[in-house]
């Protein structure tokens, strides 16, 4: 889990999943970062895949800009989120589509996460005790 800065708004319960092929994310984080249901495009698409009791629809699709780092030693690339009409334990999930725009390499071992820069590469480490808390979805 990372916390990077979507539109703005850093969300600390971010999950990386190489294994996954759409960035979802989650109803709770769209109020935070302002946007409404109007400025979706409109998708009519189940969304398969995830164990629920039913199988919930897509409410759209948003590209927002999101950034890794700090001020300092950052990178912003434009990401195209999916988003799912329900709350989960994460505020978002990056999948292969944004590991290879940011052209990042995890470590799943290590819970780092490397991305290319100019000035060299960009080292993150996973917040494992936000990873471990059991409480409800929360920002910053």
């Amino acid at each position: 889990m990372l916390d990077p800065t979507i539109r703005n708004v850093r969300f600390k319960k971010v999950l990386i999943d190489g294994g996954i092929a759409i960035n979802l994310l989650f109803a709770g984080a769209l109020t935070k970062l302002g946007p409404t249901k109007d400025d979706l495009i409109l998708i009519d698409s189940p969304l398969w895949g995830l164990y629920l009791a039913e199988h919930p629809n897509l409410l759209g699709q948003i590209t927002l800009p999101v950034q890794f780092g700090t001020a300092d030693q950052f990178r912003t690339e434009y990401v195209n989120f999916f988003m799912a009409d329900f709350d989960t334990a994460y505020h978002a999930i990056l999948s292969r589509p944004s590991l290879a725009k940011f052209m990042a390499v995890p470590h799943y071992v290590y819970l780092v996460l490397k991305i290319p820069m100019e000035q060299g590469a960009l080292t993150l480490r996973a917040n494992v005790s936000t990873a471990k808390e059991k409480d409800s979805p929360s920002l910053m």
